[in-house]
């Protein structure tokens, strides 16, 4: 599935959002602000996804869902930019990302916290491939809701070798505990290539085997 949709032209915003508005709400520290300055152009609140603009009723965990744009200077968008504005904007967003005649989706899967509801949980970012700009965007998903809509945006942005099905707030979890493990598993193949003993390379070999097999369970849903 693209993650790439045609929203309706009744939840259009299309309001620029000042830079010092997203320092002022997310409490951006100046190495914060420096990765505004070199690398966002422009942010531009896209769309409304409400109740009032697309028909869909709204649950307690997604009253709205919010699609901004960011125009980059450069090619690269460290992800602290993207998390200062789900900071700052207390409903879930999607992110479209512009860049060269290029764009791509980039969310994470934001809920308000269990522990205190004034505030958020936002997990790690997901992201879909670069395409050309001009790609055609498909139908926005049917859904009953703005959960069930919010949910199909997220899925859209997921891997494919994970199983289906699942609640999203197991299968994001999952999918953080696949990068988690894939992040190990690249720590030791980086011991594996400096060790120089046999007998030392023989047991991290042997560790690499483990962490291998319990990825396949996570991916399996084991």
């Amino acid at each position: 599935m693209s993650a790439f949709f045609d929203y309706p032209e009744a939840a259009s915003f299309g309001r620029v959002v000042p830079k010092n508005k997203i320092y002022e709400h997310a409490g951006a520290t100046k190495a914060l602000k420096d990765l505004y300055i070199t690398q966002v152009d422009q942010i531009t609140w896209m769309y409304k996804l409400a109740p009032e603009t697309i028909n869909l009723a709204a649950v307690k965990s997604v009253a709205e869902i919010q699609i901004f744009s960011i125009t980059l200077r450069t090619g690269k968008l460290d992800h602290e930019v993207l998390r200062a504005i789900d900071r700052a904007i207390p409903f879930p967003l999607i992110f479209e990302i512009l860049w060269a005649g290029k764009r791509q989706v980039v969310a994470a899967f934001k809920r308000p916290s269990e522990a205190d509801s004034t505030k958020w949980v936002v997990s790690d970012y997901f992201e879909s491939e670069w395409v050309p700009e001009e790609l055609p965007r498909q139908t926005l998903p049917v859904a009953l809701n703005l959960g069930a809509l919010y949910e199909k945006l997220l899925t859209a942005l997921m891997s494919a070798e994970m199983p289906t099905g699942e609640d999203i707030k197991l299968r994001v979890a999952r999918l953080e505990a696949v990068r988690a493990k894939r992040r190990e598993i690249e720590r030791i193949k980086v011991r594996l290539e400096k060790e120089k003993q046999f007998n030392k390379r023989v047991a991290i070999n042997a560790e690499l085997r483990i962490e291998n097999l319990k990825l396949e369970e996570i991916l399996k849903g084991e």
